[in-house]
């Protein structure tokens, strides 16, 4: 993980689900083979509503089905974001995609910890409500050890909730290669 990370955001409203981030119908596709795998990248927030994307006048989609990517680093969020089941694909998804942080005003709490345990992206909350002051395709800029986000057009810096104990989770790679580097379990050969 990087400490600064500029990227173009993508702002979505409150409860955004888990069905809504990969929906069921591609849970089908291997999570442990790697080119299967980049294929969730793809399909990542394919059920998102239209209207509640909030796309403006020449955006598309948040990933490319054909190469697996998106043009957004940067998701900003409302409330209760990745809510609904307890799958694990969403945030895969969208660390497959290429995204490199979220940042909600609050969170699913399963959403959170698969996301922190997976080591994708940091979840970073911010009380402010964001999706009010970005729009799709504005860009943004984290500072991970600060825990600020500025919105680069206007210059207005939010702080963020630290991440804690969490951030070397994400920086290991994952709960279980965090786990290994730390001596709690064995390294496998």
């Amino acid at each position: 993980m990087e400490n600064l990370i500029k990227a173009s955001v993508y702002v979505l409203g409150d409860n955004v689900d888990t069905d809504q981030i990969i929906p069921a119908k591609h849970l089908t596709i291997s999570m442990s083979d790697p080119k299967e795998r980049a294929r969730y990248g793809g399909y990542a927030l394919s059920g998102v509503p239209e209207a509640q994307a909030g796309l403006p006048n020449g955006h598309v989609g948040f990933s490319n089905v054909e190469t697996n990517r998106t043009a957004y680093q940067i998701i900003i969020a409302g409330k209760n974001f990745g809510c609904g089941s307890s799958r694990e694909h969403a945030p895969l998804a969208l660390a497959e995609a290429g995204l490199l942080a979220v940042v909600a005003q609050s969170y699913a709490r399963i959403f959170y910890r698969n996301a922190i345990d997976g080591g994708y992206f940091p979840p970073f909350e911010c009380k402010t409500e964001l999706i009010e002051l970005f729009k799709t395709g504005d860009e943004g800029l984290i500072d991970v050890d600060a825990s600020t986000l500025t919105h680069l057009a206007s210059g207005q810096s939010f702080r963020l909730n630290d991440l804690g104990a969490a951030k070397e989770i994400i920086v290991a790679g994952g709960i279980f290669a965090y786990a290994r580097g730390h001596g709690l379990i064995r390294k496998v050969d």
